[in-house]
């Protein structure tokens, strides 16, 4: 059981009843969340230079500049969002948005991306971000196309040391991109 007791357009406050199997023993569940639509976020990587690439951009809900992996939503609003959670096609909007969002953001036509990690915000809170990794993309001469409301300063090849060096300094800010690049950057490095 759903109960939507508050939709905005892009944010939903849901109360739901749910029956779970802990070690074999039911139990049933109230439970309230806030839902909104994925996003998602590209690690463009040259493995050869062991180099990531970041976008320097403003964050209004932030009112600074942040270092940020490219990447963006994958619905323009909640029914659309909600209609392929019922379709069970989810995953199929977030493999069209990838190659679009990086094209929009960087001005780079990607191949082959690589799925990586599926973060989950967690404690009340469905909003998940999609990663994948892309190491195969070319430069589209026509460059990055913004949305109005994106400000972006620039991109920048960080090193993996760098990177690792910006998380500890807090100058990338999306908790949840901090603990996926470190990952990253460990395995690779093993």
């Amino acid at each position: 059981m759903e109960k939507s007791l508050f939709n905005n357009g892009f944010f939903e406050f849901v109360q739901t009843e749910r029956e779970y199997v802990i070690d074999n023993t039911k139990k049933t569940v109230k439970r309230n969340l806030v839902r909104r639509p994925p996003g998602i976020r590209a690690l463009i990587v040259d493995k050869k230079e062991e180099k990531i690439l970041l976008s320097k951009e403003y964050r209004y809900e932030l009112e600074t500049w942040d270092y940020r992996l490219p990447g963006g939503k994958v619905f323009e609003d909640l029914e659309s969002y909600k209609k392929a959670i019922e379709e069970d096609n989810v995953l199929q909007h977030v493999e069209k948005t990838v190659p679009k969002e990086v094209q929009e953001e960087v001005g780079l036509l990607i191949k082959n991306p690589k799925l990586l990690k599926i973060s989950k915000a967690g404690a009340g809170v469905e909003w998940d971000l999609y990663y994948y990794e892309i190491t195969d993309y070319e430069i589209d001469g026509t460059g990055p196309k913004l949305e109005e409301d994106e400000v972006i300063d620039g991109y920048l090849w960080k090193s993996y040391e760098e990177i690792i060096n910006m998380c500890i300094e807090n100058k990338i800010q999306e908790e949840r991109t901090v603990g996926v690049l470190l990952t990253y950057i460990l395995k690779d490095k093993r």
